[in-house]
């Protein structure tokens, strides 16, 4: 008898199936969003071992972003290729690189120089992990399982809060990173440890002579050629639901990691004036909420579609109530609100069901090129907010060294509303019509 893990679609889930398959990524997206949030713990250590402005600083975290962004096309094609296995794994080594360079980087180009490598290194961790997901689960557990892998990186952004406080007490940030390039290692292999799909990589027929489920029902052939992948990303960049869905789902998700990556720290202590210790604690309950945002709102979309309320009601929803705390941040009296960023958090995890709503429109030889579309759009935004915030904060003098001034952080996030707004009317015009 056929076993579980060779069924073509999975749709039961068991404890088995989840650690031979998802945990292992589970554990490389873990340390990708450790890595994408660690800067906002470790932000004035930075900016007083090298000297950093802000807009130094919003540079050295978020050109992270801008290598993620650049690396997500032609990993679309890598995957579909390839596959997730090995694409994965020999980036994660380019991560492990990265994090030791920065552990033992003296000045800020070799800072930038690392950062940029360990952007590019954990670039596959997500779409990796939801292009096997989609050649391994059947389709109705998708929204779920993807959230069992963006649950991960909220623990991953969990552990770069509070318990990097804690662990700053023993060991300084260079310590961190030469822990973090072992750790990308023992990632690397973990992930080849994950069993091969016999379809991987392969166009798939289906051969209605041979019994149901079975591996002759399906055929493959060869992989496409690098004319056909590119051609895949045009048809996706075309597609009127993905043109109708990626500009809200790109600055929403966009805004949140770069925020919740390095901007809500320094706002914790400059604007609403608490000590490191305290600020630590803010933000470790703002990546506890996105945690239960990615397994609520996964939960909700993988029960209410029986209902006929689709996984992109409930994303659209979510994002739609982030904009009211996003708001509250743009007041003069925002400082005194601190838990604002909690329902912020949890709201905006919602956009990572578009992931799920837009892989399920493709067939599934475009599942890495549909993935990384969006993700390009993502990452691309999260690098020019990033940035961007510590170009208007900088237009104001800092307070002090390593702090900056509040007004610069309000007038930054009243322009992140303001776009986000736009996109999510753009949405509601254009989804209606498909």
């Amino acid at each position: 008898m056929q076993s579980q893990l060779d069924s073509p679609l999975i749709a039961t889930l068991r404890v088995k199936i989840v650690a031979r398959i998802v945990l292992p990524f589970a554990f490389g997206y873990f340390l990708s969003y450790f890595l994408r949030a660690v800067n906002a713990i470790i932000a004035p250590d930075l900016t007083a071992d090298i000297g950093l402005d802000a807009q130094a600083l919003g540079l050295l975290t978020s050109v992270y972003f801008l290598t993620f962004a650049i690396c997500q096309l032609p990993l679309g094609m890598l995957l579909d290729r390839f596959g997730a296995r090995r694409t994965e794994t020999c980036l994660l080594l380019i991560a492990a690189l990265g994090a030791i360079i920065f552990a033992s980087a003296t000045n800020f180009t070799q800072l930038l120089i690392a950062r940029a490598l360990i952007g590019i290194g954990v670039s596959a961790c997500l779409m990796a992990a939801f292009q096997s997901f989609t050649q391994w689960f059947a389709a109705e557990r998708l929204p779920l399982i993807n959230a069992l892998q963006m649950t991960a990186g909220g623990l991953g952004a969990l552990s770069a809060t509070q318990p990097l406080h804690w662990l700053l007490a023993i060991t300084d940030w260079r310590g961190v990173f030469w822990g973090l390039g072992g750790l990308c290692i023992i990632a690397a292999g973990l992930i080849l440890t994950v069993p091969k799909r016999p379809v991987n990589n392969a166009k798939l027929t289906v051969n209605s002579a041979a019994p149901k489920n079975s591996p002759a029902m399906y055929k493959t052939h060869n992989p496409e050629s690098w004319r056909g992948l590119i051609g895949g990303i045009r048809t996706v960049f075309t597609d009127t639901a993905f043109r109708a869905i990626a500009p809200w789902a790109a600055l929403a998700q966009g805004s949140s990691m770069a925020i919740l990556g390095l901007w809500c720290g320094p706002w914790l202590i400059d604007v609403a004036g608490l000590d490191r210790e305290i600020a630590a604690m803010w933000l470790a309950a703002a990546a506890a909420a996105s945690v239960v945002g990615y397994i609520l709102f996964g939960w909700l979309a993988d029960r209410l579609r029986p209902h006929n309320i689709s996984p992109m009601h409930i994303a659209g929803g979510g994002l739609l109530i982030s904009l009211l705390p996003l708001g509250l941040l743009t007041l003069p009296l925002s400082g005194s609100w601190p838990w604002v960023w909690i329902p912020f958090a949890f709201c905006t995890s919602a956009g990572i069901l578009t992931y799920a709503v837009l892989s399920q429109r493709f067939a599934a030889a475009l599942a890495g090129r549909v993935n990384t579309a969006l993700n390009v759009l993502v990452f691309g935004a999260s690098f020019i907010i990033q940035w961007g915030i510590g170009a208007v904060i900088d237009l104001w003098p800092p307070i002090a060294t390593g702090h900056f001034a509040p007004p610069g952080y309000q007038v930054a996030l009243l322009g992140i509303l303001g776009l986000q707004i736009i996109s999510a009317i753009w949405f509601f015009v254009r989804y209606r019509h498909i």
